[in-house]
């Protein structure tokens, strides 16, 4: 579908409805009738599926007892395996190089501690200035462990504008005392995609390590680390994969390191057939599951059993496509309805620089956030001035971004907003 034809009218959202081959897929989840959900690259709804396996994962407890680590519908000991194999063809990687397992700072302590080895003058971490704050208190502890001052041994690639990075700053950043990158293939404010491909060849020509944190790509964007021979990356899976608040994130590790002791080790590491050996030596699984440290949270891997058999049947392919043309159509609304209230699209234009959501920028844009949920849609608020609208292609329809943008020049044009005060909440 191109977006050439685009017409503002209720009428033409409801012609892209009639078009949308996953329009199918919103009826397996549980979408409130009387809201609009845009929030969906922080924390995705609920799904049927992710309620009935997390239901079965209870009922094996309440059946099975301890007995549910190797009996049941979903035996507990693999569980982490074989969402690792579930999850291999989102990030473009073989099953043994994936593994679901810690949350995403914790995945993060574990790769920089396994792979972060400084030697002589290369002891620095290059990272970016826009980066999720989560990525540079684990990347300052992991130097302070090693006896390095992050002041001097951190490196933040800056951006040109506050929005985006550019690729060239970051190859130039690259250089001979850096031991380690650690970068997000989706800068979470702006949206915009890094070239993966590019960094990850770039930092090999210099005998660097790379790695990314794909949080705001998995289950949006299409990925092939295996492909451009990433070392690492690692996300969560609560957003665009609605896995659940809280849900276990997953971690890539590239088969050429396969065999590299996990630089925090912990008894899941373990090789399967050994573990209950109860040997005070560890033999690590010949896989990413070496990189696992304890028991695996059973209770908040189970949705994710469910959640992601809907990606398989809807393909990430076509989930892009759909992202792609329903962003788009949002974006040409907002300049079509919006332009004499002061919007700013911060998000790349160009379809492949952007992932899957539209940051607006607006200095009144807490209030606007907080008029917005009083009007019955929920965005997300980034300060001090982003409004991030996620129009998620499994549940999100063409009419309901039509409304959206209805309700929210009707916001702008009584002033609504003023009712409000322009500071967050406690939690954005």
């Amino acid at each position: 579908m191109g977006t050439n034809s685009f017409q503002p009218t209720l009428d033409y959202a409801k012609q892209l409805d009639a078009l949308d081959n996953l329009s199918r897929f919103r009826e397996e989840f549980y979408v409130k009738p009387d809201s609009i959900y845009m929030d969906g690259n922080s924390l995705g709804l609920l799904s049927k599926r992710a309620e009935r396996t997390l239901l079965e994962s209870l009922a094996d407890w309440r059946e099975h007892g301890i007995d549910g680590w190797m009996q049941g519908t979903h035996p507990w000991f693999t569980l982490s395996e074989k969402l690792g194999e579930m999850s291999a063809g989102l990030v473009g990687a073989s099953p043994e190089e994936v593994i679901v397992t810690g949350s995403t700072t914790v995945n993060l302590h574990q790769l920089v501690a396994t792979f972060y080895e400084p030697q002589g003058e290369r002891n620095k971490i290059l990272a970016d200035e826009l980066t999720f704050p989560s990525d540079i208190y684990a990347l300052q502890s992991q130097l302070r462990i090693r006896g390095y001052d992050p002041d001097t041994h951190l490196i933040r690639v800056k951006s040109r504008d506050g929005r985006f990075l550019e690729e060239e700053d970051i190859i130039a950043a690259m250089t001979d005392d850096i031991a380690l990158i650690v970068l997000p293939t989706v800068l979470y404010r702006s949206g915009q995609i890094l070239d993966m491909k590019l960094l990850t060849e770039e930092a090999h020509k210099r005998g660097i390590l790379i790695g990314f944190d794909g949080c705001h790509s998995v289950g949006a964007i299409p990925h092939s680390f295996s492909e451009w021979d990433v070392d690492f990356a690692y996300w969560c899976n609560y957003k665009h994969l609605g896995g659940g608040p809280g849900s276990v994130g997953g971690l890539y590790v590239n088969r050429k390191h396969f065999g590299k002791n996990p630089g925090l080790a912990g008894w899941f590491g373990s090789r399967k057939d050994k573990q209950f050996d109860m040997e005070h030596t560890l033999t690590p699984a010949e896989s990413a599951g070496a990189y696992q440290i304890g028991t695996p949270h059973v209770l908040s891997l189970a949705p994710l059993l469910g959640a992601l058999e809907i990606f398989a049947e809807a393909g990430i392919a076509n989930i892009r496509q759909k992202s792609l043309h329903i962003n788009q159509y949002l974006i040409d609304l907002i300049e079509h309805e919006l332009g004499e209230f002061g919007f700013y699209i911060g998000s790349p234009r160009d379809d492949v620089r952007r992932g899957g959501h539209v940051s607006l920028e607006h200095p009144e844009a807490a209030r606007v956030c907080k008029s917005l949920k009083h009007n019955g849609i929920i965005p997300d608020f980034r300060a001090p001035n982003i409004i991030r609208l996620a129009p998620v292609a499994l549940y999100n329809s063409y009419s309901e971004v039509w409304e959206v943008v209805q309700k929210l020049k009707k916001i702008m044009v009584d002033k609504e907003y003023e009712q409000f005060k322009n500071e967050r909440e406690v939690v954005a």
